[in-house]
């Protein structure tokens, strides 16, 4: 399993919310908003992006998308999510 971050705003303020976060996971940058358009996280009448989970599959089929995210809840929702669609436990990985 793989678990990133996309973003609208450009590598250098991606990174600066990184660091400012502690976040440990990839944060990538789509300054054009190519992949978000492409997601339907953005268009004309929505020009900033929505905050949405695509869960995809290990054959990249998207398996479900979460439109009604909530920062505080999202990664509890996740691992719940993740455990619906059958994907395996893994044990903490050690630091």
């Amino acid at each position: 399993m793989a678990y990133f971050a996309v973003s609208v705003d450009s590598p250098e303020t991606n990174k600066t919310f990184a660091q400012n976060l502690g976040v440990d996971y990839p944060l990538l940058s789509d300054p054009t908003r190519a992949v978000a358009k492409a997601y339907g996280v953005v268009d004309e009448d929505q020009p900033f992006a929505s905050r949405w989970t695509f869960y995809v599959g290990v054959d990249g089929r998207i398996l479900y998308i979460d439109k009604q995210v909530n920062p505080t809840t999202a990664g509890k929702a996740g691992a719940r999510k993740l455990a619906e669609l059958g994907v395996p436990k893994r044990a903490a990985a050690r630091r």
